[in-house]
């Protein structure tokens, strides 16, 4: 094919009409031309097609529209066939699609399935590979397993028959899985019998002995790996795990572990690599994984993976503790720093006698004892006398001050030898104040007011103006504290109207400031429209008057409307501030029914309406069932668990508190992403919440 043929229309193509990522797609005719002709600017012309119409996996109107070009430049064969050729396949591939028809994309791929069939047989391994990988992704029914087939019959090439069997799996599942069973023996070259594994599982073949005995085999699977481009199969053990445990039945969770178990006790360095970061995903998806793979986890301890592995797993993985504890004592700080910081979470009881006696030296385990979104560290009297030694030195950083203020801020009155130390600190690092309120709140009043006296001599900010009046009760250093907020500019808003609303009918002198900061713009940023939501709930504290505050949340809601997902947690916000004023928020009640079809949204929604809506027109049935889809779909499962907490079992019908149980006790977690070291702890929360209803 000549370049006049591949170029054919292009220049007469109405691009101006179609956009990308970037706008009206006017660009695209120069950058298909510099493409087709293969001269200096064609590498620069690939990576900027792909950013334009494959930008971060989402694919555009003009992405349709290029794809025939793209077609024709890949089947003239020319240099630089095989980006083309992963360009296409990454269109057909993507489903996550901008202002077109579903599959609109793929379905233009497909169409040129008669041009791209040729390359079946082009003398280039990657080529032939490629373009089994694009056919597979149209997932075309038709010409693509009848191409595939044909070639299958013919390649000699291992890596490329591998890629073959992936593509026929995804155009033929039930004819590829046959084709697997003759596969497995180690006859078989390694890529093709990974293959064979991923395609039998992708078609839901029973998991045998053959298929446990050929993944075993492979291991380390790595380097056989088949569907280069697929991010779920650069980890072939990984997706083996995945797609066994998402089977979600009892005999497929005992082979995932089976094979997990074998492999983390190999004696290969490497092999464990593998096995622990697919053990890693086990555990974040199973919850009956920990359990039985931790004795396999434990021995290997010294190993980076597996401790990391093992902190996440917190308590779970007590059975390591012993030897955590010993990895903690040896003479190389940096590994013994590691071993203690994952003993912190295993065991904190047996980590903090550990801590104290070499805290100047455990960044890692004092970072862990310290970390905010952790369960409180245990009080421990050596470890307190190490912590008032340690924040009284000299050339501490924030973050390591920020740890110990927080170990003391958790202990509260068990940490009053402290204050002094906490004093100190209190000029350089504000956030001590908060811990000198905790620590001072419930001591003898003699000590309540020197505190007091600290913490109005260091007043400035409003953290330490906050904490001042948590204390003592006293008003006039948060007064002054919010107007000068107020005075500084929007930055400081939100935060000064969430102090005020604290001071109640006390504050009533700040309202003209807080009425002039509400904004106006149509089209707010996220943190206008927090700051609007926090003066809401301060015009409602300070004077009652429910009316402004309702205006003001409306506006929130409407201004957000058609944005929801890039607003998610501003809405919820909103809805939450709602709640707060009571019956008074019942004009908005109709646009908090409408987001109870949103499930990032129903379970604010359903706990608003609750709280605002006449007690004998409110349909629990209705609301719980709002808040369950949530949690079903996983789009705000710790909102769900609070909304029918709140509910009730009683408010549940019985087909409701079915599917509740169904949550609580299967095995596949119910939190899926998060804080890696906080996930496998929240969905044990809201599991043991779950059981409760």
């Amino acid at each position: 094919m000549d370049l006049a043929d591949v170029l054919s229309g292009l220049d007469a193509h109405p691009w101006a009409s179609v956009s990308h990522a970037y706008g009206p797609a006017e660009d695209l005719p120069d950058l298909l031309r510099a493409l087709a002709e293969g001269g200096g600017d064609a590498e620069e012309a690939i990576s900027e097609l792909c950013s334009c119409i494959l930008h971060q996996g989402t694919v555009y109107p003009a992405s349709v529209d290029a794809v025939p070009y793209l077609a024709r430049i890949a089947a003239a064969a020319r240099p630089g066939a095989t980006e083309v050729l992963c360009l296409l396949g990454g269109l057909a591939e993507s489903d996550d699609e901008w202002e077109i028809a579903p599959g609109a994309v793929r379905a233009a791929v497909a169409t040129q399935i008669p041009l791209l069939i040729t390359l079946l047989a082009h003398e280039d391994v990657n080529v032939r590979l490629l373009t089994a990988w694009t056919l597979g992704h149209t997932r075309n029914t038709e010409a693509a397993p009848v191409a595939l087939r044909s070639r299958w019959t013919a390649e000699a090439d291992p890596g490329v028959q591998a890629e073959l069997l992936i593509a026929l799996g995804r155009v033929d599942s039930s004819g590829a899985a046959v084709e697997t069973r003759a596969l497995l023996d180690a006859d078989t070259p390694a890529p093709l019998r990974l293959a064979a594994l991923l395609v039998a599982l992708a078609a839901g073949e029973p998991w045998t002995d053959a298929h446990h005995d050929a993944a075993l085999s492979l291991l380390p699977a790595r380097q056989f790996t088949v569907d280069r481009y697929s991010m779920h199969h650069r980890e072939p053990l990984h997706a083996i795990v995945d797609s066994l445990l998402r089977r979600e039945t009892e005999a497929d969770r005992e082979a995932a572990f089976a094979l997990l178990d074998t492999a983390l006790r190999d004696g290969r360095p490497e092999v464990r690599t593998e096995a622990l970061s697919a053990a890693d995903h086990a555990c974040y998806l199973s919850r009956s994984a920990p359990q039985r793979l931790v004795p396999a986890i434990a021995p290997l301890a010294a190993e980076y993976p597996a401790s990391t592995l093992l902190g996440k797993l917190g308590p779970a993985a007590a059975e390591a503790a012993a030897a955590l504890a010993e990895l903690a004592a040896q003479p190389d700080d940096e590994a013994a720093d590691q071993a203690l910081a994952v003993l912190v979470r295993v065991a904190p009881h047996q980590a903090a006698p550990l801590l104290a006696r070499e805290l100047d030296r455990r960044p890692r385990a004092l970072n862990a004892a310290g970390d905010f979104q952790a369960p409180a560290f245990p009080f421990d009297p050596a470890l307190l006398a190490a912590v008032r030694t340690r924040l009284a030195a000299d050339g501490l950083g924030n973050n390591e001050t920020a740890d110990l203020v927080h170990l003391l801020r958790q202990w509260g009155p068990q940490a009053t030898a402290a204050l002094p130390e906490l004093y100190a600190v209190l000029p350089r690092f504000q956030y001590a104040a908060t811990a000198i309120t905790a620590v001072a709140a419930a001591g003898p009043q003699a000590e309540r007011e020197q505190a007091g006296a600290a913490l109005r001599a260091a007043a400035g900010s409003l953290m330490v103006a906050r904490a001042h009046h948590d204390l003592t009760g006293e008003t006039d250093v948060l007064l002054d504290a919010v107007a000068k907020a107020l005075a500084a500019g929007p930055r400081e808003v939100a935060e000064a109207a969430q102090a005020a609303a604290t001071l109640g009918v006390t504050a009533a002198g700040l309202l003209p400031a807080l009425r002039a900061a509400v904004s106006e713009d149509a089209e707010p940023t996220t943190p206008q429209l927090d700051r609007d939501i926090a003066i809401a709930t301060a015009l409602w504290q300070i004077d009652g008057d429910a009316e402004e505050a309702v205006t003001i949340l409306a506006s929130v809601l409407d201004r957000t409307t058609g944005n929801e997902l890039w607003y998610r947690w501003t809405v919820v916000r909103a809805i939450r501030a709602t709640a707060l004023l009571g019956s008074a928020a019942r004009p908005l009640i109709p646009r908090l029914e409408q987001l109870l079809a949103d499930p990032d949204k129903a379970p604010a929604g359903a706990l608003a309406l609750l709280a605002i809506t006449d007690p004998d027109v409110v349909n629990l049935g209705q609301l719980a069932e709002a808040a369950l889809h949530s949690a079903e779909t996983g789009a705000d499962i710790s909102g769900a668990c609070e909304a029918l907490q709140a509910f009730g079992a009683t408010t549940l019908s019985t087909h409701q508190r079915l599917r509740v149980a169904e949550l609580a006790e299967k095995d596949q977690r119910i939190v899926g992403s998060g804080v890696a070291n906080s996930i496998i702890r929240e969905d044990e929360r809201l599991r043991a919440i779950l059981t409760a209803i």
